[in-house]
Order: structure tokens, then C-alpha cells, then sequence
């Protein structure tokens, strides 16, 4: 039995031609990757530690 290829997201306030960050979930982890280049490294973060990061993000931009 084969794995389903996650399914990379990306936000929704990114533009056609933006520098964004794509999100997938990966067994136990969260995988980011740069958006422009989807064959490149992706950076395994623990959920809680994805929960953290977008927390911290949403506190530092208000």
C-alpha cells in the first residue's frame, strides 16, 4: 500500500506571484517549504511547535 503525497497549502493572502510559504502535514510533523521551489527543502516542525510559531506571529503583528 502506497502513502498519499501531502497536500502542500498555501495562505490565502498570498498573491499569483508571491514569496510564500506552503504548509503540508507529514506523519507527525508540520512540513514548510518555499512555495517557488516545491522541489526544495522542506523544514519538519512538531505541531506544538507550529502552534507556538503561529501564535507568536499573530501576537508580534497586532
Amino acid at each position: 500500500m502506497f502513502a498519499q503525497p501531502p497536500t502542500w497549502r498555501k495562505s490565502t493572502h498570498c498573491g499569483p506571484n508571491a514569496g510564500c510559504v506552503e504548509t503540508a502535514r507529514l506523519a507527525a510533523y508540520v512540513g514548510v517549504r518555499d512555495g517557488k521551489q516545491p522541489g526544495g527543502p522542506v523544514l519538519r516542525v512538531s505541531p506544538d511547535g507550529w502552534r507556538t510559531l503561529l501564535t507568536r506571529i499573530k501576537t508580534d503583528v497586532r
